[in-house]
């Protein structure tokens, strides 16, 4: 593969010192820019637009700028084993999460929304831990676990029990895991590609399905909606779709990603405070303890994390 000036490394391990804050901060950038997902994501599928245009739509956008950027600096080509890895970044993160978010959020709260996608540092890491073959504490395990649980139970609670979980809890629960591991094998992928790069090729290589869903969405007419909403699916497509992960791949691939996925810790407290903000929902106590009891299991989980390894 010839050499990309913008490409980050070639390495297949973490481009910083494991104490560095490089990555942290990278990460930090990208999850402040992916915390609006949640909230622009259920004011989009409020005004007349499907879940089905929005999660395969905002992808067909993304690609679209993905491909510009692609040819414009004249980027090589993946290698083969690289692009069934692609294929798994974009099953993950183009297709798998704004797909099943989308139709999750048509009928649940942003706020519970973000508290249920809570869950994904725990899971990134844990499949960082499986993918990157990163060492962490047993202890991580147990907080990671612990994490699961919280979420599960409050899922649980704000439904009327185990017995009164909605299928929109099933479609956020497989948006998490999609999602983790996009994150896992795309910030592998940055080591080799670079940030933009794996974002950009994953979108082009799932723009024919994704377009096709696409034009599925709108066979039965152009979707109309107001300004706010065209507003909303715009950042979707443009900022949470691809310039995020810019910043969000480049984190990961500074590593250690067991460590900067944990600042998604985050990101439901900031789409909780957006949904109360913009949509007006109110901040119920077992959201905001839910959310508290995922965020402190993710953050005793990076301390464990931080700590030792395990031996």
């Amino acid at each position: 593969m010839t050499h990309q000036s913008s490409a980050i490394a070639l390495s297949p391990g973490p481009l910083s010192h494991p104490r560095s804050r490089s990555g942290l901060g990278w990460g930090m950038v990208g999850i402040s820019a992916f915390s609006f997902m949640v909230p622009f994501t259920r004011v989009a599928a409020h005004g007349g637009l499907s879940p089905l245009f929005i999660g395969s739509g905002r992808a067909v956008v993304a690609a679209i700028l993905a491909a510009v950027a692609l040819a414009a600096t004249r980027q090589a080509r993946p290698t083969r084993r690289q692009g069934v890895r692609l294929a798994i970044v974009a099953g993950g993160v183009v297709a798998g999460f704004p797909l099943l978010t989308s139709y999750a959020l048509t009928t649940t709260p942003a706020s519970h929304g973000a508290v249920v996608i809570g869950l994904l540092p725990a899971a990134t890491a844990v499949m960082a831990v499986l993918r990157g073959k990163e060492r962490v504490s047993r202890s991580f395990w147990v907080f990671a676990a612990l994490g699961a649980v919280a979420v599960v139970a409050f899922a649980a609670l704000q439904n009327g029990g185990l017995g009164g979980l909605h299928g929109s809890d099933v479609l956020l629960f497989g948006a998490v895991l999609a999602a983790a591991i996009g994150y896992a094998e795309g910030g592998l992928l940055a080591r080799e590609l670079g940030a933009w790069q794996t974002v950009s090729w994953a979108l082009v290589l799932s723009a024919p399905p994704m377009s096709a869903l696409a034009l599925v969405s709108v066979v039965d007419g152009v979707p109309v909606a107001a300004p706010t909403q065209w507003l909303a699916f715009a950042y979707l497509s443009i900022v949470s779709m691809y310039l995020g992960f810019f910043a969000w791949y480049r984190g990961l691939a500074i590593g250690p990603m067991t460590h900067v996925s944990q600042v998604q810790l985050v990101q439901p407290v900031l789409s909780i405070l957006w949904a109360a903000l913009i949509l007006r929902e109110q901040l119920t106590w077992p959201t905001v303890l839910g959310g508290l009891a995922v965020v402190a299991c993710a953050r005793f989980a990076v301390r464990a994390r931080l700590g030792g390894v395990a031996r």
